[in-house]
C-alpha cells in the first residue's frame, strides 16, 4: 500500500475545498496577517529573527503568520497544490516566507539547512507511520540547543468513532486505519470522497522517540478544548474553545509541547 501516495491525493482534492472555505477565511487572513492560536502562541516567544521550520505546513497560513512575527521561514507540505497556494498567498501578502514541495520524511534528501526552531501543529503526526524517523527529520533539521514547537490533537480523541460515542480504535500505533471519508473537515457537504491512511500515536511514543533522537521534552501541555471548529458535534464553550456538546470538559482534546535537541 502506497499511502504516501493514497494521503496526497487526498489532501491535492482537500486544498481545492480548504483554500476558499469559511473555515480558513482567508479574507480575514490577509487583512491580519494572523492565523496562530494562543496554545501554540505561548510557545512561539522571541521569534523575531529566529529561523523557523515549518513541517506540514498545508497553504501556509502559519508559515506566513510567523514571518508576519519577523522570522525567517520555510514552510514544507507534500501537496503540489498547497505549496502553489502557499506561495502565491505569501506573494500576495508581501512576505518572504520559502515553501518546499516533500513529504516529511524525504526532507533530508531536498534541503540541507539548519533551524533555530521547527514548528508543527494540529491534525499532522497522524498521517505518518513511524514516529521516530519523524523524531529523527526533526533533529536532523534543528541546530544544536535548537527547540521544536508541537501542538497536536489529543491521541485519546482518536480513540473514538465521529460521533465521539463509542471506543473505535487502539490507542496504541500498530496497523494503519484505513478509512474511506465523504467531505472535509471545512465542509462535510463538500463533493469530495478518497481514503485516507492514518495512525495513532500515544503521548509516551512521542516523548520516547523524541528522547531517542536527542530532544529533551521540557514543558507540555494538555487542554480540555480544541481551538477549531473541525469535528462533529462541537460547540463553542467560550469564544475560540471547542467542546463535544455531550462530553463538556471531560476528554482531552489537544496537547502541546516544546522539546529541545541536546545532542550536538
Amino acid at each position: 500500500m502506497d499511502y504516501l501516495k493514497i494521503n496526497k491525493q487526498s489532501w491535492n482534492k482537500r486544498t481545492e475545498v480548504h483554500y476558499d472555505s469559511e473555515f480558513y477565511d482567508n479574507e480575514n487572513f490577509k487583512s491580519t496577517g494572523n492565523s496562530l492560536n494562543e496554545i501554540e502562541l505561548e510557545f512561539l516567544k522571541e521569534i523575531k529573527g529566529k529561523k523557523i521550520l515549518h513541517l506540514q505546513c498545508h497553504f501556509g497560513q502559519d508559515s506566513i503568520s510567523l514571518s508576519k512575527l519577523g522570522a525567517e521561514v520555510t514552510g514544507v507540505d507534500f501537496s503540489e497544490l498547497a505549496i502553489e497556494k502557499a506561495k502565491n498567498l505569501a506573494k500576495e501578502m508581501g512576505t518572504d516566507t520559502r515553501f518546499i514541495c516533500s513529504d516529511v520524511y524525504g526532507l533530508p534528501d531536498v534541503h540541507n539547512e539548519q533551524y533555530d526552531l521547527v514548528f508543527s501543529s494540529y491534525g499532522t503526526v497522524g498521517w505518518l507511520p513511524d514516529s521516530d524517523k519523524w523524531a529523527g527529520v526533526i533533529s536532523h533539521f534543528l541546530k544544536p540547543k535548537g527547540t521544536f514547537v508541537f501542538a497536536e490533537f489529543h491521541p485519546a480523541m482518536w480513540m473514538f468513532d465521529d460521533e465521539v460515542e463509542k471506543v473505535a480504535y487502539r490507542y496504541f500505533n500498530s496497523d494503519p486505519i484505513i478509512e474511506e471519508e465523504e467531505g472535509t473537515y471545512t465542509d462535510k457537504t463538500a463533493n469530495i470522497k478518497e481514503t485516507c491512511v492514518t495512525w495513532n500515536h500515544g503521548l509516551s511514543e512521542i516523548f520516547n522517540s523524541l528522547k531517542n533522537k536527542g530532544l529533551k521534552t521540557i514543558e507540555f501541555r494538555e487542554y480540555d478544548y480544541s481551538p477549531y471548529n473541525c469535528f462533529q458535534n462541537l460547540q463553542e464553550a467560550e469564544k475560540g474553545k471547542y467542546r463535544f456538546k455531550h462530553l463538556g470538559d471531560k476528554l482531552p482534546l489537544v496537547y502541546a509541547l516544546v522539546a529541545q535537541k541536546f545532542l550536538s
